[in-house]
Parts: structure tokens; sequence; C-alpha cells
């Protein structure tokens, strides 16, 4: 198939260089997607049907055979060998069952090893003889080492799993999902299922995954390329919010950024923005020749309260006030005897008179020079934040020290999010066909509203487990998320069942969801692993030696390793593993056969898998954070790391909630 779309010439069918570059530039990004992936099969299984799909079932009409695979294979003659896994024929692959046959005679999965088939295994779902059973290549697939970035799961989606992926382009989804569900997986695969079904839809919109942090990214970033979908974009918030010439240089104590991560933010700014507009005084006299038009103030006034009422974007109505101001002109010239056109109009609009009429009443609004004058003016912040903020809340936001100019001020990464809602007052944002935002627990309600102008006429994937939330402004419910990011309507999809966590280590790991998501449903692991969970105390000066053999014990197992840690013990535990001789990635770095050890600050855990995690000092990592919650859902998401085991070393009581 490469080769056919290489060997394309198109010199007799372009009609000028413009389309020979626009065609050629397609052709390219097509034999990228058709590139041979290294160890990758192109099918995973199987599927006989009992009849071919769509036809009378009374008619008794023989059965059809489908391969299914990551893409779609045709043969020189056209004819399809490989059935894409978002087609509707290959449904039945994830979701029949015994007691749902779906038309289906018998499933077929194989197994494979470094791109080889090594074995097969069936399931005869419409015989009643046979018994329903787990199937081994599954459980087999699931359980095989991350080595590497992410990889996709396409030959392993469950039914609860499918029903996300396949959901319409038109509603927005919400997943709530424990260590281990998936979601991360199905949210990239509801996007690959999306482009697959809607291509040329977004196409045109465009499509966007947000994740917490660059390392997060980098390790999700292959998933979709191996799905052959390429023009998929990925970003952080900070990236969303990013203004050129504006460079985060700052940061916020944890209130602060409580207080600008606040929904009433948005009214605060509205507000400081609108405050521009001001009635017009004096009447406006346009000279056009020798003859003088005057327009009085009062209905200067009108025209101004008429655009304010209609709440459309500031840069708008500052854009339509000289055309109504001209509009006014020229029923005065009408009604003189004149008969004046558009271009007449247009004149008008640009005449000095007008232009300096609409520059007093309605001024030209810098998003940025705005923020800053809210975060350095006391006066300025307290008349726009009146009824709104507290005086403690007010004077947790100003400046201990105005900075002068917006290129000195020492922006944080809050104050960026400010200055992209007060840019959406002024001009709307660029909305997309399709979002998925990773993490979202994390995000603030500020952040959620700079996420939903990114979809405000597309639809949404929210990603997201709320014990997981290690932000001081970290979501409540995710109904009360929903609204802040304009979505309220969401479909809410929790998955409950564990695939990638063993059992024993969720089960430790869910005796801190009481202290830190009271009535959250624990994840079920469905996998069993005996001897996954290891607990070890130790005397201080044992601890770190203790560490170091726990990777070296780790490494010794096939797959990948994390040492997790909490940020400040990191360089000493770095120091220590290269006295040990132990070469190690950080987080985001992709394992090698020489290198398959990665040393991980709790900070950027969150989204990351190991086959086997050590975890360093748990108090530590508690202790980190602002509070005992936050410290503890921290822990949470680094014991939820594991694979296939998780050895605890510490030194320190353990928390409460975990002995």
């Amino acid at each position: 198939m490469r080769e056919d779309v290489e060997a394309l010439d198109i010199r007799d069918v372009t009609a000028n260089w413009v389309n020979a570059v626009v065609l050629q530039a397609q052709i390219d990004e097509r034999i990228k997607a058709l590139a041979d992936l290294a160890h990758t099969p192109l099918f995973f299984g199987r599927l006989d049907y009992l009849h071919a799909p769509g036809a009378d079932l009374a008619e008794g009409a023989g059965g059809e055979q489908f391969y299914i695979g990551r893409r779609h294979v045709h043969d020189a003659d056209g004819d399809p060998m490989v059935i894409d896994w978002r087609a509707p024929v290959s449904q039945p692959f994830y979701r029949a069952s015994k007691a749902d046959p779906q038309d289906i005679a018998l499933r077929r999965r194989f197994g494979y090893t470094g791109g080889e088939i090594t074995a097969y295994e069936d399931e005869h779902l419409s015989d009643p003889a046979e018994a329903a059973g787990v199937s081994k290549l599954l459980q087999q697939e699931i359980e095989r080492p991350r080595v590497g970035p992410m990889r996709d799961i396409v030959a392993t989606i469950q039914p609860e799993q499918d029903e996300i992926v396949r959901s319409g382009l038109s509603g927005s989804v919400c997943v709530q999902g424990g260590p281990g569900t998936g979601k991360t997986a199905v949210g990239l695969h509801r996007v690959a299922y999306l482009l697959y079904a809607h291509r040329e839809r977004l196409a045109r919109t465009g499509t966007l995954v947000i994740g917490p942090n660059r390392s997060f990214l980098h390790y999700i970033e292959q998933v979709l390329p191996a799905l052959g979908e390429l023009e998929v974009q990925q970003a952080t918030v900070d990236d969303l919010v990013a203004r050129e010439g504006l460079e985060v240089r700052g940061s916020d104590p944890a209130e602060t950024a409580v207080v600008k991560g606040d929904a009433r933010m948005a009214e605060v700014l509205r507000r400081a923005v609108r405050s521009h507009v001001t009635a017009p005084v004096e009447p406006l006299m346009v000279v056009r020749g020798s003859r003088r038009w005057r327009v009085p103030a009062y209905e200067l006034e009108e025209i101004v309260t008429e655009l304010q009422n209609r709440d459309i974007r500031y840069g708008a109505a500052r854009e339509a006030l000289p055309r109504r101001i001209a509009h006014a002109v020229l029923v005065r010239m009408e009604q003189a005897g004149e008969a004046p056109d558009d271009r007449v109009q247009d004149a008008v609009a640009r005449n000095a008179a007008v232009k300096a009429a609409v520059k007093a009443v309605w001024p030209l609004v810098e998003p940025a020079k705005l923020v800053l004058r809210l975060l350095s003016d006391p006066e300025f912040l307290a008349e726009h934040a009146e009824g709104v903020l507290t005086e403690e809340e007010q004077k947790l936001l100003l400046w201990p020290k105005p900075f002068r100019s917006v290129r000195s001020a020492k922006w944080s990464a809050a104050d960026l999010v400010l200055i992209d809602e007060a840019a959406d007052l002024v001009e709307r944002t660029h909305s997309l066909g399709h979002v998925v935002v990773d993490e979202a627990q994390d995000l603030s309600p500020m952040q959620y509203r700079a996420v939903g102008r990114r979809c405000t006429t597309g639809s949404a994937t929210v990603l997201g487990d709320l014990a997981q939330g290690t932000t001081p402004w970290a979501t409540r419910s995710w109904q009360e998320a929903l609204g802040h990011l304009g979505k309220p309507e969401a479909v809410l999809e929790e998955l409950t069942a564990g695939f990638r966590v063993p059992r024993e280590v969720i089960a430790y790991a869910s005796r801190l969801l009481p202290a830190i998501a009271p009535g959250l449903t624990a994840v079920s692991s469905v996998r069993e692993t005996p001897g996954s969970l290891t607990v070890t105390e130790s005397a201080p000066d044992d601890l770190v030696p203790g560490v170091i053999a726990a990777c070296r014990s780790s490494l010794a197992h096939e797959g990948s390793t994390g040492l997790i840690a909490a940020d400040a013990r990191i360089p000493a535990l770095a120091a220590a593993l290269t006295a040990a001789g132990l070469p190690y990635l950080s987080p985001g770095e992709e394992t090698t056969a020489e290198s398959r050890l990665t040393l991980v600050p709790a900070s950027l855990a969150k989204g990351l898998e190991y086959d086997y995690v050590v975890l360093d000092e748990p108090a530590a990592i508690v202790s980190a954070e602002p509070d005992d919650r936050t410290g503890l859902r921290r822990l949470y998401v680094s014991l939820t790391r594991a694979v296939s085991g998780l050895t605890v070393l510490h030194a320190a009581p353990l928390p409460a909630a975990l002995r």
C-alpha cells in the first residue's frame, strides 16, 4: 500500500504549482501514516460471523470472516485483508460475549512475540456447549512489560471502555477512573475513533490532547501515530495560555494561586474590561466637504448602551461602534435629500472625528496591561472585586512590589491564565472540534475555562480521578468542573475495573481513599499477583542502601523500574544510584536495554507506569505537600504506578491510614 502511494505520478493531474505542492504534501502524509512499525503486527484478532453483516438472517446467508487490526489493509486488487478496529464490523470483537454473541461464531485472538505470531486462542461464542472463560492471551497482553513509551490497547479494549471510545462526536464525556482502569488509553483511542468516523470535519476544526506536563505528553506521544493518526496536537494548559513576549518567571504561594484560579476572577476581569467604556459627554461633528453633520451626545450614548447590552466581545463591539455612528450620520444625510451608499458609510466610519470619538468612548484594551494593573493597583482591584472577593483575598492577589511594565513583570502560570481570560473577553478564542484533557482533576476553575474556550463549538473528553487531585485547587466534583468547562451536559462515566495495578497493590493504596476521597468507589483489580507488594521498615542509615538493593532486585526482572521519591530526596538518591553504578533516566525518557531504571520525583509520577516500582519514604512524600490531604493524594498516585510489583521502603512511620 505504501509503495503504491510512493509510485503515484501527479504531474498530469495538477493544474498549477500550488496544487502540486498541496497534493504532494498530502501524499507525504499518507506515506508517513503507512510507515512500518517495528514489532507491531497488522492484525491481532479474527471474527467469524454466522451470517454476512447486514444480510437478512432469515435467508440463511453464509457467514464471513474478518481479520481485525490497527489499520485497514487491502491487497493489490483493493480487496480488504484487515479491517480497521474502529469499523462497525469490528465492534463485536470488543463487545460480544457468551451471553450476547452478536452473531459471532468464533472470536480468535492472536499472540505475538517480537512481531511474530506465537499463539492463538479461540472462543466459540455461539456454541452453548463451550463455557465462558478468561482469555489468557488477553491477560498476557495486559501484563506485557512496560518498556518504552505508552502503547495502544486496541487488542485489549474492554466492553465498558469500548462504549466510551465509540461515543459520538456531538456529546462530551467525562471519565472518572481510578489507577490502572485505562482512562488515558480510552481517551486517546476515542480521539482515534472520532478521527475515523468524522475525519473531514475534524480535519477542518482540529483536535487537541492536553496533558499535565511535558513528561506525560512525551510518554503518550506514540499512541496515536501507531494507529495512523498524525495530525493531533498535544499541549499542556501552560502551552495553551502562553503569550508571545510573556515568560513565566514567578510563582504564587498556594493561597494566592487558589484565589487566582477561582472562577470568581472571571467576573472581576469582565468588570475591569467593561470599565474602559465611558458614556459620551459631547456631540460628534463630522465634516464632509462643505457640509457638517452633528450627532448629539444622547444618541451616541444610546449606541454605546445598545452595544454594551448585546454582551458581545469588547473588541467586536469596538469594531462595530464606528459603523453604528456612521449609520447615524447617513440617516441625517438621507433626511437632507442625499443618497449615500456603502462607500460613503465606510468613509464616514474612517473619519478622524469618528475615530477620535471611538478612542475616547471605547478605548483599546491590552489584556496583559489590564491584569498588570489589577495585580498592582489596590484601588482598581477593589473597584472591580467589590462584592466578589473579600479584602483578604484582594490582598493575596496584589504584588508586594508592583512591576513597572508587562515585560518586566514576573508572571506566574496562574497570571497567564488570567491574561488568557481577559484576551477572550476582548477577542473570541478559536475553537477546535474536539479536545481531550487528561489528569483534569488538577485543573483550577480558571484553567477549566481556558480549556473550555478551545472547544466552545466542539466537544470534549475529560479524564481524571478525584482521588489523585494533588493541587490546592483540585476538583471537588465533576459536575462543578464540567460547569466551569462549559460542558454541564457531559455524560459522566466511571471505570472501576483495574487492568494495570495488581490487586494486592491497589487494595493497599485504597486504604487512603476514606481520607482523600470519601465516597469514591475503590478500583477492583482483575489481576491477582501474589507477592506483588512488599513493605519494609529500616533504620534511617539503612534506607538508601535498601532502596539501591530494591532497585537491583527489580531490574533482575524483565521490564521497566521506577524509583519514586519525594522531590527533595531526588538529589541524594541520584547520587547514590550513580555511586552504585546504576544508570537512570528522567521521567518521559525512553528506556533502553542498558537503562531501564527511571528516577521519578513524586510530583511528576502522575500518569506514568512501570513494571516495578520502588517507593522511597512515604512520609516524606506526604510532608512535602501543604496539607495532609494533598500529601496523601500524592502518595496514592505514587503507590499506584506499578504493573507487576511494588516495594515500599521507609524509616519514618507510615501514615496512619496505611498502618
